[in-house]
C-alpha cells in the first residue's frame, strides 16, 4: 500500500452516506414513472425533439429540435421554448420525446398530464396550441385543444396545466395506451381561428405524469447539513435527505458577488448532492437548497454554505477524478446489498455482478486514497458478499443481472440468459481477489472478509463452463432451463481474457492452462487472433482490425498487470498501449470530420450513445462522433500525457456539459449536441482503478499477490520481459 496522510471522515459525511442508502431505493423508479421532462442537457435546442413546418406558418428549430430558454425555468437551469406563428393553409408540428435510458419502464401509473406554461407577453387560452400524444408501441391520440384545462397565461407568470389521461382518445388502428406515452406533441391543427398569423413564445417545463395532490398538502421540511467543497471549476453541493412522499425536487440556489440567491438547478429526490460547474477557478459562492413539491410548494432555504473553486495541479485533478468516480459505487449502491446498480437513473433493482466488482476495485482505491476508513470499506464489501453467498447462482457463477433487495436472478438482455453469467462473474473476482489481498491484514474483521472471499472463490465451477465435447474453451452463459443454449464461445482478442486467467488459476474447479490457447486465442479454429499490421504507423500485435473499442484494454487489465510479461503473442501492456494511441490517432485525422476530434478528445469504446448501445471502435462504420471519456482516462497507464491532456480538455473546456456528481459523464456526442443523461456501473470505476494503477499500481500489486495468480501465468507460458519491469 502506499502511504500518505489519510483525510478524516467527519461524522456527518457518515451518516449522510447512511441516510443516502436508505432513501434511494425508492427515488430512481418514481422519478422514472413520473418526470417526462425535466431539463435540457444541451445547450441551444434539446436533443430529444423534433419539429416540422408547412410554410406560411413558422415554427422556431434549431438543427430541427426545439430550443431551449436559460433564463426563465421551473426546473433548472432551462426549459423548452416553443415561437410559432399559425397562417391559413400553412401548419406546424412539434414534438418532445421521452429520454429513454437503459432499463427505463415506458410507464407512467399516474392518471394526469401536468405541464408549466409561461409566456412573457401573455398567451390567451383560445391560441394555445393543440396536443396529441404517442406512446411507446407508436399509436396515438386524437389532438385535443389546451384551451380547454386552463384559462388564459399571464404575461410573465407560470401556469400549472393538468389533463387528464383518460381525455386522449385513440386516433390510431391499435388503440392509444396513455400510460405508455412516449411523444408529446404540439401542433397548429386547422381548428377556426388557430391561424392567426401572429407570432407567439410559450415556455414548457417541469413535464410530469402523476395524479392529483392533496388540497392540504404541505411543503416538506428544509434540507440540512448543508456543506459545499469547491474544486478547480466547480463546487460539489451535498445534504441530508428529505424523507416525504410528495418531494418532487430539490432546488439549488446560488449567490455569488453579493448578488441576491438565484435557482441554478434541480436535483431528483434520493440523490443529495449538486454539481455547479462555474468553469471559473477563481470564484467564491454561497449555496442554499430547498425541498419543494411538483406543484411548488416548497420548504423555506436551508442556511448557506460557502466554497471557493482554486487552481488544481495535475495530481489534484487525478484524485479529483477519483473521488467523484469512486462516489457512483458508494453513494448510489443499491442499499440492500451493497451492489453496483446498472445505471442511473434505471431500474433501482437492477444490480450489475460485473460492474459491482469493478465497484469493488473503485472502494480499494478510495480506502488508500482516505476517501472512506478501512472500516467502511470492509462494513460494505461484508455486505456484498455476504449478499452474493445467498443469492442465485450456478456452478459458483452469479447471473448478470440481479435483483438488489431479493438476490434473484434477473434477465434483463433475453429469455435466454437468465442463469450463469460467467464473465460478469470473472470481473467479480477479479475484485474480490485484489480486494481479499488488500484488507486481509486489517484485524479480525479483515479475516474475516479474506475467508469469505476464499470461500466464493474457491465455489466456481469454471470447469463446468468448458461445454462441448472436446472441451477446449469455456462459453459465457449457462442456464438451469435452456443450459449452453446461447453458445457463445469465449475467444479473443476482446474483454474476457481474465475469465481465462481466472478459470486457469482457480485452485478447485481450474481448468487446464492449454484453454488459453486453444479457447481465448482461438488457435484451430480460424480466428485471427495476431494482428501484426500497423496503423497510422502504429504496430499492432494482436486484436481484429484497429483493435476494437478501448474497453478491451481495460476490463481485464484493472487487476491484471501486464507489465513486464508477455505470452507468445505479446506484451499486453504495449498491445494495449498501441491501441490507445491508434484510437487517438483515428480521432486525430478524424475521417468524418466530427466536429471535436482531435489530440485531446478521444476515447471510442462501448457506450450508450444518441441511438443507444454502440460498440464504438477507431473504425469508419460505426463511429457517429460520440466519445466516452472512460475510454481514454482509463488508458492512462498506457497513454499518461494524452490521457492527461483529454481529462483536462473534458473537465476545463466542455465543463458543464461533460463533467457531473459522479465525474465524467457516460458519452457525449459535439456533432449531434447529445450529452448522455445516465451514469453506468461499468464506466466509472474504470477511470478510477486505471488512474490508480497508473498513480501507484495498487490494484494490480494486490490482484497479482494472490498465491494463485503467478503459477497460472508460468503454466500458461507468460515469460519475464527482458530489462527492468515497467513502473508506474
Amino acid at each position: 500500500m502506499i502511504h500518505f496522510e489519510r483525510k478524516v471522515v467527519s461524522a456527518w459525511l457518515v451518516l449522510l452516506a447512511f441516510l443516502v442508502a436508505g432513501t434511494r431505493a425508492r427515488a430512481n423508479d418514481n422519478y422514472s414513472e413520473q418526470v417526462f421532462f425535466e431539463n435540457s442537457l444541451s445547450h441551444g435546442n434539446y436533443f430529444y425533439s423534433s419539429g416540422k413546418v408547412t410554410p406560411p406558418s413558422t415554427l422556431e428549430l434549431i438543427d430541427g429540435k426545439l430550443p431551449v430558454e436559460s433564463d426563465t425555468f421551473i426546473s433548472g437551469p432551462n426549459a423548452l421554448k416553443l415561437q410559432w406563428a399559425s397562417a391559413v393553409n400553412g401548419g406546424w408540428s412539434a414534438e418532445v420525446k421521452l429520454y429513454q435510458w437503459r432499463n427505463r419502464a415506458r410507464l407512467f401509473p399516474g392518471a394526469k398530464l401536468f405541464l408549466w406554461l409561461y409566456a412573457a407577453q401573455g398567451i390567451r387560452a383560445v391560441d394555445l396550441p393543440q396536443l396529441a400524444l404517442r406512446d411507446a408501441e407508436g399509436d396515438f391520440s386524437q389532438p385535443l385543444e389546451l384551451s380547454a384545462y386552463t384559462q388564459d397565461i399571464k404575461p410573465g407568470s407560470w401556469k400549472r396545466v393538468g389533463i387528464p389521461l383518460a381525455s386522449f382518445k385513440s386516433a390510431s388502428v391499435n388503440p392509444f395506451q396513455p400510460h405508455r406515452v412516449s411523444t408529446l406533441i404540439l401542433l397548429q391543427g386547422n381548428v377556426q381561428g388557430k391561424a392567426d398569423a401572429t407570432p407567439h413564445t410559450l415556455l414548457l417545463d417541469d413535464i410530469r405524469i402523476e395524479n392529483d395532490a392533496p388540497s392540504n398538502q404541505a411543503a416538506p421540511r428544509a434540507p440540512t447539513h448543508v456543506q459545499a467543497k469547491g474544486y478547480e471549476r466547480h463546487i460539489d453541493i451535498t445534504w441530508s435527505p428529505v424523507e416525504d412522499q410528495a418531494l418532487a425536487q430539490y432546488v439549488i440556489y446560488r449567490s455569488a458577488g453579493g448578488e441576491p440567491f438565484r435557482p441554478i438547478g434541480v436535483q431528483r429526490p434520493g440523490v443529495n448532492r449538486y454539481c455547479d460547474y462555474t468553469g471559473d477557478p477563481h470564484l467564491t459562492a454561497s449555496y442554499r437548497v430547498s425541498a419543494r413539491t411538483s406543484s411548488l410548494r416548497e420548504s423555506p432555504p436551508s442556511p448557506a454554505a460557502t466554497a471557493s473553486t482554486h487552481a488544481m495541479t495535475d495530481d489534484e485533478l487525478l484524485t479529483m477524478v477519483q473521488e467523484a468516480g469512486f462516489r457512483y459505487y458508494w453513494e448510489a449502491a443499491e442499499p440492500h446489498s451493497g451492489m453496483t446498480r446498472e445505471n442511473t437513473p434505471g431500474d433501482d433493482d437492477i444490480v450489475a455482478v460485473g460492474a459491482s466488482g469493478f465497484g469493488v476495485m473503485a472502494i480499494l482505491v478510495a480506502t488508500e486514497r482516505g476517501f472512506i476508513t478501512h472500516q467502511q470499506a470492509i462494513e460494505r464489501l461484508s455486505r456484498i458478499t455476504e449478499f452474493l453467498s445467498t443469492a442465485d447462482h450456478y456452478h459458483g457463477a452469479w447471473p448478470h443481472f440481479l435483483s438488489g433487495s431479493t438476490g434473484r436472478r434477473l434477465p434483463v438482455f433475453d429469455m435466454y440468459d437468465n442463469g450463469a453469467d460467467l464473465v460478469e462473474t470473472s470481473f467479480m473476482m477479479e475484485g474480490l481477489l485484489a480486494a481479499r489481498q488488500y484488507f486481509k491484514q486489517d484485524g479480525p474483521s479483515g479475516q474475516a472478509l479474506y475467508r469469505r472471499i476464499t470461500k466464493l472463490w474457491q465455489e466456481v465451477d469454471w470447469n463446468w463452463f468448458r461445454a462441448t465435447p472436446q472441451r477446449d474453451a469455456l462459453y459465457w452463459h449457462w442456464s438451469p432451463e435452456y443450459s449452453f443454449h446461447i453458445a457463445n464461445r469465449l475467444t479473443g482478442w476482446n474483454e474476457v481474457m481474465i475469465t481465462y486467467l481466472d478459470a486457469i488459476a482457480s485452485p478447485t474447479h481450474g481448468i487446464p492452462a492449454g484453454d488459453y490457447y486453444s479457447g481465448w486465442v482461438g488457435e484451430g479454429i480460424g480466428n485471427r487472433y495476431a494482428n501484426g499490421k500497423s496503423y497510422f504507423g502504429i504496430k499492432l500485435d494482436v486484436g481484429g482490425n484497429t483493435g476494437g473499442p478501448l474497453f478491451f484494454t481495460d476490463y481485464s487489465f484493472m487487476g491484471f498487470d501486464p507489465r513486464g510479461i508477455h505470452d507468445r503473442f505479446t506484451g499486453y501492456f504495449d498491445n494495449n498501449r498501441a491501441q490507445a494511441l491508434i484510437n487517438q490517432q483515428y480521432c486525430i485525422h478524424n475521417p468524418h470530420h466530427w466536429q471535436g476530434y482531435g489530440e485531446d478528445t478521444w476515447g471510442l469504446t462501448a457506450v450508450d450513445g444518441p441511438e443507444g448501445y454502440v460498440p464504438y471502435e477507431p473504425s469508419f462504420d460505426p463511429d457517429d462522433g460520440t466519445i466516452a471519456p472512460t475510454g481514454a482516462i482509463s488508458a492512462f497507464p498506457y497513454t499518461p500525457q494524452a490521457s492527461m491532456a483529454a481529462l483536462k480538455h473534458f473537465y476545463r473546456d466542455l465543463g458543464a456539459q461533460v463533467w457531473s456528481i459522479y465525474g465524467f459523464r457516460d458519452a457525449f456526442n459535439l456533432q449531434q449536441n447529445w450529452f448522455s443523461g445516465i451514469t453506468m456501473g461499468l464506466n466509472q470505476a474504470p477511470m478510477v482503478v486505471m488512474i490508480e494503477n497508473y498513480r501507484s499500481g495498487l490494484v494490480w500489486k494486490n490482484f497479482m499477490a494472490n498465491p494463485e495468480i503467478q503459477p497460472a501465468l508460468k503454466n500458461i507460458g507468460f515469460r519475464v520481459d527482458i530489462g527492468e519491469p515497467r513502473t508506474p
